[in-house]
């Protein structure tokens, strides 16, 4: 990664799924590509049995099947090490802050194992590709690299095509940011009064506020009193886990408190 400064390690990220919902969907095969500051690079590699059917319109994009990962082990065997390979490194990727991560996030808390992106900075070469030339990962990997992407949604393939993307990218683009910092912020805006990374509750005056549906602008700690069947909802509906922890505390009397 010659033209991007950096003092820890880089991890890009790349999952194929069987939908595109991280919340009812899980993966099928994982790769992380983390690079050192010094350039040396590692690789981790896993096909998952996603423990449910994968789709035939699913396997016709990654051409996974389900007989190539009924023998393959389920999520939580990897969890902890993969959480343990991500320690402490940043995060990048093609599509990663809106499809890879959320995924990744959500095997991690159904296998019980804490993983927080807080104190990350996340880079996506698809924000900065679709500001500077909107396409998909295989035009991105002709424009800024030259050639052209065999063994296209392979994970292992993609994660490597985001590394070398990216490079490109900054090789091009002499304005962009060459600091993990900079990229970030380029990358991922997160609105400083936000609770969840959704932004379905956020802070005011040190109080959780709800801030979408019928009940938006009113306080969780009031909603969970006055109308306790709203969360009751929400914990069961199509919403992401950090916010259907966030109202099953509430219903105990447990609320958020400020950072």
């Amino acid at each position: 990664m010659k033209n991007l400064r950096f003092d820890k390690p880089l991890t890009f990220i790349d999952v194929e799924t069987t939908g595109l919902n991280p919340y009812s969907d899980r993966i099928v095969e994982l790769s992380i590509l983390k690079i050192h500051p010094d350039g040396t690079e590692e690789y981790k590699s896993h096909r998952i049995n996603p423990e449910i059917p994968i789709p035939a319109e699913t396997t016709a994009i990654h051409g996974i099947t389900n007989a190539d990962v009924v023998s393959e082990p389920a999520f939580h065997q990897y969890a902890r090490s993969i959480r343990d390979f991500l320690e402490d490194c940043d995060i990048a990727g093609f599509n990663v802050i809106k499809f890879d991560l959320p995924f990744l996030e959500a095997e991690l808390t159904r296998a019980n194992v804490e993983f927080s992106r807080q104190g990350r900075y996340l880079i996506d070469s698809q924000v900065i590709y679709h500001q500077r030339d909107p396409r998909n990962l295989q035009a991105a990997y002709k424009k800024y690299c030259g050639k052209e992407m065999d063994n296209a949604h392979s994970a292992e393939a993609d994660a490597k095509a985001a590394a070398e993307i990216l490079n490109g990218q900054l090789e091009m683009y002499q304005d962009l940011p060459k600091d993990i910092a900079g990229l970030s912020a380029l990358c991922y805006e997160v609105e400083e009064n936000t609770i969840d990374i959704e932004g379905k509750f956020i802070w005011s005056e040190g109080e959780a506020l709800c801030n979408f549906g019928k009940h938006k602008g009113r306080l969780l700690r009031e909603i969970a009193i006055d109308y306790p069947e709203y969360l009751e909802w929400i914990s069961r509906g199509n919403f992401s886990l950090e916010v259907k922890k966030i109202v099953i505390r509430a219903l105990n009397g447990e609320f958020p408190e400020p950072p």
